[in-house]
């Protein structure tokens, strides 16, 4: 019950403090190798939290104000930046506990660093926009504010490589951005990731009882996604949330290995409650 309140209350929270509109960021498309690899930077795809910096305040994707300290953000430039709110590998869910919270503590904020990986108000092509933002960290004496490296590979073997390697190390995936691409504020395919696998988002339909070893837990959930198919998620769940499920009607992410010929996830299986920070 205590972790259903938890989640309960984090979402209160978070509808308290949407302030203002959505931030008008640029989204990925899911990679296809029928491109010319040699036209795209890479970086590693963070799995942290995205924040837009308008230049006073950082804001969520879904228009939130995040309750930075003051110091947090100082130094930092006056133009928009885009980027993540990260500490590090495999750290979402302490990362996510940290910039959730309506009074920041400031020791767990100097954990925290706002990674930029674009300028979404440049009128630059993306390799233009690489050396802008190489100018802005190198002017910045802010200790938090930092960027992630791109870089360029020859062929999709050494971006499988690279891929691998990411992780590996526990990283997520892999970010392609085309180098001669404005910054779009919609989904485009100048913007594409590559991970292991793929992820959605899914709506909770149902709570399924568990059977063995789950007697009197949850043995899985049924869920309808964005495409309108209805399936059950019966892994990746720890004991503390089969004890505790996902609420029904909550909104969760799930992460899958392709789809079936009837458009059915194939190897489903849970992540965590979807953030609407």
């Amino acid at each position: 019950m205590f972790t259903r309140l938890t989640v309960y209350f984090a979402l209160f929270f978070c509808s308290l403090l949407h302030a203002m509109p959505p931030p008008p960021i640029q989204l990925a498309t899911i990679y296809h190798e029928d491109i010319d690899i040699t036209e795209y930077w890479v970086s590693e795809k963070l799995d942290g939290f995205r924040a837009y910096w308008d230049g006073k305040q950082l804001i969520s994707r879904q228009g939130n104000v995040y309750n930075a300290p003051a110091w947090f953000t100082n130094d930092f430039p006056s133009v928009p930046l885009d980027g993540e709110l990260w500490i590090g590998r495999n750290q979402f869910q302490t990362v996510a506990s940290v910039v959730r919270k309506h009074y920041p503590i400031n020791s767990e904020w100097k954990r925290v660093s706002f990674m930029i990986f674009d300028l979404p108000t440049s009128p630059l092509n993306f390799t233009q926009r690489i050396d802008n933002m190489e100018k802005i960290i190198a002017n910045s004496s802010s200790p938090y504010l930092k960027m992630i490296p791109q870089q360029k590979v020859q062929n999709n073997q050494q971006l499988q490589q690279m891929l691998e390697q990411v992780l590996s190390g526990g990283g997520e995936g892999l970010m392609l951005h085309k180098g001669t691409a404005l910054y779009q504020a919609k989904r485009s395919q100048d913007l594409m990731k590559l991970k292991q696998y793929q992820d959605d988002e899914a709506v909770v339909l149902q709570h399924v009882p568990g059977q063995g070893k789950y007697a009197g837990k949850l043995g899985s959930i049924l869920v309808k996604n964005s495409e309108g198919a209805i399936f059950k998620i019966g892994t990746g769940f720890s004991d503390t949330e089969r004890e505790n499920p996902p609420p029904i009607g909550a909104m969760i992410t799930y992460k899958y290995m392709g789809k079936t010929d009837n458009n059915i996830p194939r190897f489903a299986s849970y992540m965590r409650i979807r953030e609407n920070f």
